[in-house]
């Protein structure tokens, strides 16, 4: 199984499971549009982790660290995991709404779940 962080705003995504990893809905994206498989809110980044992060490029490895942890202490991950590996689909698509396309919390998700799946 693939999994692709993939913007939730870009214009060109590849077919897939989609799956939104964000806590809070992306601003502008109707739930119609979204065309959502589903959406995991309980295994993203806290809110507390979310707000000091912010985005920052020096916070990077350390935002990393910290999620993949919350990952490992949250008593959601297994049941995600679970879900995940049942999944008929040879690609999910890790949606988020970031600027930023390199340093996210899906990409982060997306290396835990090539680690764990």
């Amino acid at each position: 199984m693939e999994f692709v962080p993939v913007r939730i705003y870009a214009k060109d995504q590849p077919a897939g499971y989609r799956l939104l990893v964000d806590r809070v809905w992306p601003r502008g994206i109707s739930k119609v549009n979204a065309a959502l498989d589903d959406w995991a809110k309980q295994i993203a980044p806290s809110t507390e982790l979310r707000k000091w992060f912010g985005h920052d490029e020096a916070n990077a490895a350390e935002f990393t660290a910290r999620y993949t942890q919350e990952l490992d202490d949250n008593p959601e991950t297994p049941a995600f995991l679970a879900k995940v590996a049942a999944l008929d689909a040879p690609r999910v698509l890790l949606l988020f709404g970031a600027k930023d396309e390199v340093t996210n919390n899906a990409t982060v998700l997306a290396a835990y779940l090539r680690a764990h799946a």
